[in-house]
């Protein structure tokens, strides 16, 4: 007999433990939040009326510090005036401790002089201000130092907030520490006061009902006696004439048993992926081919989502075929679970699946379709011990207007897909007739490259770096130029993603390397000595086990000292190439530069940059081009400036084309200038005629 009371008895304790396991905390939570609000606004409203009272202290204080130590800043006349004028403002409030630090991260003013000088540069709460965000933490000390003297046992809520300028740029950063011990006090005594008036509600609720269901469970149990009886007899009828239908039929219902489970086996192996459950290929071209009779006898649109995933190869390649495939049930599961407006969702094949969606009345259902597969994907995969995060690349293609065929919708939709990949990862692209012309002429573009990497149509141009201060010739990029008889001179910017793409940068990379090795060698030995070369290095190059191998043979070859060799990488290839920090090492080891392009546009962190074995920054043209017009790329620049020096980076200044932008640098320390005011990328012939020694 199922016993009513002890199963009510607990599962009231547990809902009732629930309740106050939730609500307690819940109450607390809100509490706490809401007078951290309020002392948030305190702190706020203080920092305000300090920076409107003593914006001129600050600011000249905080131009006073570039480039002083603590010692200047504790003993200068102008943190002492500003550290009494804070004082002042400080009295009869809960503030106990004000702190300013600069850009930089260093505590240029604090009302507790030891403090000044320290660097808070990875603190959390100034990185999140030097942003531009408000942020508050709240913490118990069990003893403080405070402009009123030492506190013991205390509860502090420390706020960062941005000093503002007057064009609302982040100049600094306030740390406020204010004392709210009074207020944790009287919400811990709420606390108790609200506990246990909940408690007592909750008891007199359990002992009401506890009584009304003991009483039921006395009814139960009566009625249960005499059921008990009948299903006895029942029970023994029924066992009787089944064992009699048992030896009959046992035979004849294993043997259509087993057949049906074969037949059923066979039909899901034809029609399903073995790997993930979904439809395969052969399911989904049959789906797509009825549902496009069915669609053109309705009048009604049908659209077709090509999706590939873009990072999965890395994901075979790094942690192997058994994590991938886990990877691929995975991200099935994810798009089912999770993708609403799908008629139907199949595996085409490694790492592609497709979609159909029917009866699509405008474009937008289908964006919406699209843009539910790309969410998808925001939470990373979680296998085991590995957090994956990765993309998808959707191509959509609509019938009629794509095509009326599965063959045109399904290849269509594959073209689409390819352009929405080349926009960069975690697009959705829809099909248009002109990406099938792009895709004819990237192959015949492609098929043209093939051949000019044999038949001499490749050339080595190089552009030349000079020291700042004198002019002096230091260097120069060697830069690969295109010359085809049937296309003319195609510019880098069409021919490298090209060979990007489709694997030919890794024999293109290798030929320029050897190339300009080759030449170099070739003006040492005939007198003309160029300090140092500088080649760009793909990721496709990096990924290859035998690039330094490769590389080694080249230098051996050619005779070229590695020290003369600069390889030039931008932050993206460095972040995408698997233990690219041992990489670079044995780079390093063989004695060549490193430098690292295109600094600023890409997306390393400074933690890592600082760990990398370069050399060199260069900083990107778009920043060079905003000197004397944009304040901001100027500010980036010096910025630079400031991190190059604080890691012993030297500089080099790409795109520079005007005497102003040549002395702008030169007055920020940078060593080393590329552009066309010292010279474009030319052959090699005219760059020896330009900077061989005169007689």
């Amino acid at each position: 007999m199922f016993n009513l009371s002890r199963y009510f008895s607990t599962v009231s304790f547990i809902l009732i433990v629930l309740a106050a396991g939730v609500l307690g905390p819940l109450y607390q939570k809100l509490s706490l939040q809401q007078m951290q609000d309020l002392a948030e606004g305190r702190n706020l409203a203080m920092a305000q009326v300090v920076q409107n009272s003593l914006r001129d202290s600050i600011e000249a204080l905080m131009s006073d510090s570039v480039g002083r130590d603590a010692d200047y800043l504790r003993q200068s006349e102008k943190a002492r005036r500003l550290q009494a004028r804070v004082l002042e403002l400080m009295q009869d409030t809960d503030i106990t401790r004000v702190k300013i630090y600069n850009r930089l991260g260093s505590t240029i003013f604090s009302t507790d002089s030891s403090q000044i000088g320290e660097s808070r540069l990875d603190n959390p709460g100034f990185r999140s201000a030097i942003s531009g965000a408000l942020i508050s933490s709240l913490t118990h000390r069990n003893s403080i130092d405070g402009h009123e003297g030492s506190r013991a046992e205390v509860d502090v809520l420390a706020s960062y907030i941005p000093i503002r300028g007057h064009d609302q740029s982040v100049e600094g950063v306030f740390e406020l520490y204010q004392n709210v011990t009074p207020f944790v006090a009287q919400l811990q005594r709420n606390m108790w006061l609200v506990t246990g008036g909940v408690a007592l509600v909750f008891a007199a609720l359990y002992l009401m009902q506890f009584l009304v269901v003991r009483r039921a469970q006395g009814i139960l149990e009566d009625q249960e006696g005499r059921i008990a009886a009948a299903r006895d007899t029942l029970e023994i009828q029924v066992a009787a004439r089944t064992d009699e239908l048992k030896r009959t039929n046992t035979q004849l219902e294993g043997e259509i048993v087993e057949r049906r489970q074969a037949q059923s086996k066979l039909n899901y192996l034809a029609y399903h992926d073995p790997l993930t459950g979904l439809s395969n290929r052969r399911s989904f071209i049959e789906r797509l081919d009825e549902s496009l009779r069915e669609s053109a006898r309705r009048g009604e649109r049908l659209a077709v989502l090509f999706i590939d995933l873009d990072q999965f190869k890395q994901v075979n390649d790094s942690l192997g075929h058994g994590v991938g495939d886990e990877l691929l049930i995975s991200v099935a599961a994810r798009l089912s679970e999770h993708v609403r407006l799908i008629d139907m969702l199949a595996r085409l094949g490694g790492d592609e699946f497709i979609c159909l969606m029917e009866g699509v009345r405008a474009e937008g259902d289908v964006e919406t379709l699209a843009g539910e597969i790309i969410a998808a994907f925001e939470t990373p995969f979680v296998l085991g011990d590995h957090e994956l995060f990765l993309s998808a690349s959707v191509g959509i293609s609509l019938s009629p207007g794509d095509g009326d065929s599965v063959v045109d919708l399904m290849r269509n939709a594959d073209t689409a897909m390819y352009r929405a990949k080349a926009l960069g990862r975690g697009n959705f692209h829809f099909y248009t007739p002109e990406m099938t012309r792009d895709a004819q002429e990237r192959i015949r573009m492609e098929n043209l490259l093939r051949r000019a990497l044999d038949n001499g149509e490749l050339s080595v141009h190089l552009q030349p770096q000079v020291e700042t201060s004198s002019g002096r010739l230091v260097g120069a990029e060697a830069l690969v130029r295109w010359n085809s008889p049937e296309l003319g001179l195609v510019m880098p910017t069409r021919f490298i993603p090209l060979a990007e793409d489709s694997g030919l940068i890794v024999g293109l990379g290798n030929w320029v390397l050897r190339e300009t090795c080759r030449q170099f060698m070739q003006w040492r030995d005939s007198g003309f000595d160029l300090p140092q070369v500088s080649v760009n290095l793909s990721v496709k190059q990096l990924e290859r086990p035998e690039f330094i191998d490769v590389l080694s043979r080249i230098l051996d070859d050619t005779g070229m000292d590695a020290t003369s060799l600069k390889l030039e990488l931008t932050e993206s290839v460095v972040m995408a190439v698997a233990d690219s920090f041992t990489l670079l090492e044995r780079l390093r080891d063989l004695g060549i530069s490193l430098a690292l392009d295109d600094f600023g546009t890409g997306y390393s962190s400074l933690s890592y940059l600082k760990m990398l074995p370069v050399q060199q920054l260069k900083i990107d043209k778009s920043f060079i081009d905003g000197i004397g017009k944009n304040s901001g790329d100027e500010a980036i620049i010096r910025t630079v400036m400031e991190l190059a020096r604080s890691l012993d980076f030297e500089v080099v200044a790409e795109g520079v084309e005007t005497i102003a932008q040549s002395e702008f640098l030169a007055g920020l320390g940078c060593e080393q200038l590329q552009g066309h005011l010292h010279g474009k990328a030319v052959p090699a012939p005219e760059f020896r005629a330009r900077w061989s020694p005169q007689p």
